[in-house]
């Protein structure tokens, strides 16, 4: 039986990781604080990672495949180097955000990362990430995969970005729905299920890869007139300029009083990273719109209109349409 340990497993994507190794038939075990119970039937070893001997169990095992997330740099270099001596391979999830730049379109895998992140540094994600990486790699070397993935989107995500779209244009139903300008903007987006299952495959086979883990770049309006498909909306979609938008206090990216996945104009490689590793070694890729379906399907469990950590409240949005059509 395979011997899987995953750092988190308690997690969203952690989570669906080790549910997925364990419907292969994976033994699995999941290292956390507590915080959250582990998936059906696997071990639980509770452990603070910031405290001296956090990995002393774990180490006196054997494992084929270990899984890490963190984006702390200090655990990852703590557990990697606990565990290089007594497992077979570590797959890595990594980001995009590890890049220096954004402004090439079709970057690959051989882009600039940005400067590891140095003890005592202000935190930055993606110096956070490149500092991990690095430490994968002195300890891991070809043993070793390292996954990056983009926008990790479906069901239960818990940033509330991609699924306000939907859910946004399913509660409107006739009504309008405010948008940035969608000529010349780009999304790219991976299913969160579809990423597990690529953890997965690293893993079961052994890849010593770094792949880039994400979709095709496409429209965003591709991505809103496919929401609106699954979402049944047949309003009118009010689009405003990103300087309108601005001067009336909306928010790129994400957080309260935001148009989730709006991005400034001058991030023109943000979207549009090269898949072809990914691709390469069998990454799967499903269609938009089961993502879509099975988003929405959460969404309406969890109340449409419920209060979001990412988007316009729908009052909010009314507002902003009415002004919007009045300086027009």
């Amino acid at each position: 039986m395979t011997n899987v340990l995953i750092l988190g497993g308690t997690g969203w994507l952690s989570g669906r990781v080790a549910r997925a190794w364990a419907d292969a038939g994976a033994r699995v075990t999941c290292l956390a604080r507590g915080a959250r119970p582990a998936t059906d039937g696997a071990e639980f070893v509770t452990a603070d990672r910031a405290a001296p001997g956090a990995y002393d169990t774990v180490s006196e095992r054997e494992w084929d495949e270990v899984v890490e997330i963190s984006s702390t740099p200090e655990h990852v270099a703590s557990a990697v180097a606990a565990l290089a001596p007594v497992a077979r391979h570590l797959t890595y999830v990594s980001s995009l955000s590890v890049y220096s730049a954004n402004d090439v379109i079709g970057a690959d895998e051989g882009a600039e990362v940005s400067a590891p992140l140095q003890p005592g540094e202000e935190y930055d994600y993606s110096r956070a990430k490149a500092a991990a990486e690095a430490s994968v790699r002195d300890a891991f070397g070809d043993r070793a995969a390292i996954v990056r993935p983009g926008l990790i989107v479906g069901p239960d995500d818990p940033t509330d970005r991609f699924g306000y779209w939907v859910a946004r244009l399913a509660l409107a139903g006739r009504e309008p729905v405010l948008t940035p300008t969608l000529e010349g903007r780009v999304s790219q987006v991976i299913d969160v299920d579809d990423l597990a299952a690529f953890l997965v495959a690293c893993g079961a086979e052994q890849l010593p890869i770094v792949a880039n883990a994400i979709g095709d770049p496409m429209p965003f309006r591709m991505l809103i007139d496919a929401a609106r498909e699954v979402a049944g909306h047949s309003g009118d979609v009010v689009e405003a300029d990103d300087e309108w938008l601005l001067s009336h206090d909306v928010q790129y990216w994400m957080g309260p009083r935001s148009l989730p996945l709006w991005l400034p104009s001058d991030m023109p490689g943000f979207a549009t990273r090269s898949n072809a590793a990914y691709r390469a070694a069998s990454g799967p890729l499903r269609d938009l719109g089961d993502t879509l379906r099975r988003t929405l399907a959460d969404e309406a469990a969890r109340g449409l209109d419920r209060e979001r950590r990412s988007g316009l409240t729908r009052a909010e949005e009314s507002e902003l349409i009415t002004a919007r059509r009045r300086a027009d």
